[in-house]
């Protein structure tokens, strides 16, 4: 619990930066999180160079500051560089969770996992966007997946709450009724 509570206060503090600096920037920021984060996951010798006590805080700040320089504003090097000094390199991924929530926050916007049978088309997917965005009363940004065991239907999961419309629990249900005589 610790390390997200932490995360959330680094996030915080870029957001804070980004936003300053208007909403591309804060959109800008959170894609650099993103490709930060996802280097750090991808290549073990990055991982490894930043969490090594045998590479000093100076060198991995001018490392970062190379790699960086030509993608990132100054401010953003430097906040990476600061994460680095504390010693949190170790929760790049989380801070770059956190600020997506951040973002999707201040956007009006939640993640949706949506499940159907079969994989959708363009049309589909935007008509259940759509329908999800006027229900929820938000931006939805929706992820797709299919899944022949729901038999048909639609299942979504929004943050904790799942909305089953599928024809298996449909079945499940008229199965229970069927056998308590309800």
């Amino acid at each position: 619990m610790k390390s997200a509570t932490v995360a959330r206060n680094y996030a915080q503090a870029l957001f804070l930066a980004g936003d300053a600096r208007g909403l591309p920037e804060v959109e800008r920021y959170g894609r650099l999180m993103e490709a930060v984060a996802g280097a750090v996951a991808a290549d073990e010798r990055i991982a490894v160079a930043l969490e090594s006590p045998r590479v000093s805080k100076a060198t991995k700040a001018a490392v970062l500051e190379r790699a960086l320089g030509d993608l990132a504003d100054p401010e953003f090097v430097r906040f990476l560089q600061a994460v680095v000094r504390r010693g949190r390199q170790g929760l790049v991924g989380e801070i770059a969770q956190q600020y997506h929530t951040l973002v999707d926050e201040k956007l009006n916007r939640v993640h949706a996992g949506v499940t159907l049978l079969q994989e959708p088309d363009a049309r589909l997917e935007k008509e259940v966007i759509e329908r999800l965005s006027q229900a929820i009363g938000k931006e939805v940004r929706a992820h797709f997946r299919a899944d022949r065991d729901i038999l048909g239907g639609v299942v979504v999961r929004v943050g904790d709450r799942i909305y089953d419309g599928s024809v298996r629990r449909k079945l499940a249900t008229l199965r229970r009724k069927l056998v308590t005589g309800d």
